[in-house]
């Protein structure tokens, strides 16, 4: 797709003749005295204490904040009964620490109480027991799950927040737990197999109209590091080949000045933000979205009232504008340094803005279309099954800053290339683009810089 692969990274000579990856220069305005440009007037002052507030709170709600989606994921569900197990209280043998770690839960290891760490170190805690998932659900160290406890420590419920799909950890304190790295796509998280853990899956089965068996065969065809956010929608759970109809979980970083959010170009970031949060997350707010009304093209959503959402007290709402404001501060990482040729990335870099065409769409330095980023299927060479799904039945040119960060699962919205190679090969017949064998090698060297 359009959106998987192409960007673009300025190269500037380095001492002794070698070439070093460099940020664009940004802009600023050099209008007005010194004295004008450091301002600390009390409006000045406003703004930054306002962009400061809206930072911290915004991570707050994007790291731990339910929504109240606990009402869904915990009573309705049951989910957090499948993970305490029936020794605590729950059902069936529960989620071990090893079981969660191979569904892709991550740990955040600053969460983690310095004596719980030290006995993990040691190799003192049973990793085999849910007793130890409890306990690192007590200390909150599960990244983007919250456990409701009893006063005996039993679970009562369960809920979710963004951080579950959008972050992940960078393994510093072993695999699968180290320090958060909010807006990383969790490639390993195996949203199907955790859902369909839960005892109760009645509100799916009711909704789309199959029985239990279904249910639990469509949520395991998902695989790691994906999800269906439209199932639900439109009831469309196999896809072209007989590919399941779940896309890979998006970066939630480098979104500054980038208009729509998702594959298939659904809205604004945090119209994204809106929808996930009452229609998937199952959180307790307001969502308007009067084309959800469309019978025909969203059965699902026309029959759970999805176009029109309506809670009190709403959770949601009022959260949007910091978790949003958060967002957009995240950048987008830079690859790990001795991850690509330098020399020949710079080569590739005139490749990606000549030859290859890849900066018509991929425009820097937001590597996307400014404006409506939307492109047909027959455009970019692939079928139409995930476009037809959404209301504008287009795929969004997608930005590519971090691009190393979602190699895992491969490239597209589906994963369908699973090499850059195999991208930059695909674009020889829609684009009419004819690169030989060294041009096609820095132009991956290119991308694998961004």
């Amino acid at each position: 797709m359009v959106g998987s692969m192409f960007g673009i990274l300025l190269l500037v000579a380095a001492s002794a003749g070698h070439q070093v990856a460099a940020q664009e220069p940004t802009q600023v305005g050099t209008t007005g005295t010194a004295g004008e440009r450091s301002s600390s007037g009390a409006f000045d002052i406003e703004i930054r204490r306002n962009a400061d507030r809206m930072i911290e709170e915004g991570r707050r709600i994007f790291r731990f904040d339910t929504f109240g989606d606990e009402a869904f994921w915990g009573h309705q569900l049951k989910l957090h009964q499948a993970i305490v197990g029936a020794k605590l209280g729950g059902v069936g043998p529960g989620l071990s620490p090893k079981m969660a770690l191979s569904l892709g839960l991550k740990v955040d290891s600053d969460a983690v109480p310095p004596d719980l760490a030290a006995q993990l170190k040691a190799g003192k805690v049973d990793l085999d027991d849910p007793a130890s998932t409890v306990a690192l659900l007590k200390a909150n160290a599960v990244v983007g799950v919250t456990a409701f406890l009893n006063s005996d420590g039993t679970a009562r419920s369960v809920g979710v927040q963004c951080a579950i799909c959008h972050s992940t950890v960078d393994d510093s304190f072993a695999p699968g737990i180290g320090h958060r790295l909010d807006g990383w796509p969790n490639r390993d998280l195996n949203v199907g197999e955790i859902v369909a853990l839960a005892p109760n899956l009645k509100y799916y089965t009711d909704l789309l109209g199959v029985d239990d068996a279904g249910v639990r065969k469509v949520l395991k065809s998902w695989g790691p590091g994906k999800y269906d956010a439209e199932l639900d929608q439109d009831g469309k759970a196999v896809g072209p080949k007989g590919r399941s109809g779940a896309t890979l979980l998006p970066a939630a970083f480098g979104l500054a000045g980038v208009n729509l959010h998702t594959y298939s170009g659904w809205g604004s970031v945090t119209y994204w933000n809106a929808y996930v949060a009452n229609t998937q997350m199952h959180g307790k707010g307001t969502f308007f979205d009067p084309r959800l009304k469309e019978k025909d093209r969203f059965p699902l959503a026309s029959k759970a009232g999805f176009a029109d959402m309506r809670n009190s007290p709403d959770l949601i709402s009022p959260k949007l504008a910091a978790l949003h404001f958060y967002q957009l501060s995240i950048p987008a990482p830079t690859p790990p340094a001795g991850s690509f040729n330098a020399q020949a990335a710079q080569r590739g870099r005139a490749v990606f803005e000549g030859q290859a065409k890849c900066s018509t769409c991929h425009v820097p330095p937001l590597y996307t279309e400014p404006g409506w980023s939307m492109h047909k299927a027959q455009e970019i060479g692939i079928d139409d099954f995930q476009a037809d799904r959404s209301p504008d039945q287009h795929y969004r040119t997608t930005p590519l800053r971090g691009l190393f960060t979602r190699q895992k699962g491969g490239f597209y919205h589906d994963g369908r290339f699973q090499t850059l190679a195999d991208v930059v090969e695909h674009y020889k017949d829609p684009l009419k683009i004819n690169l030989n064998a060294e041009q096609k090698a820095d132009l991956i060297e290119f991308l694998k810089s961004l």
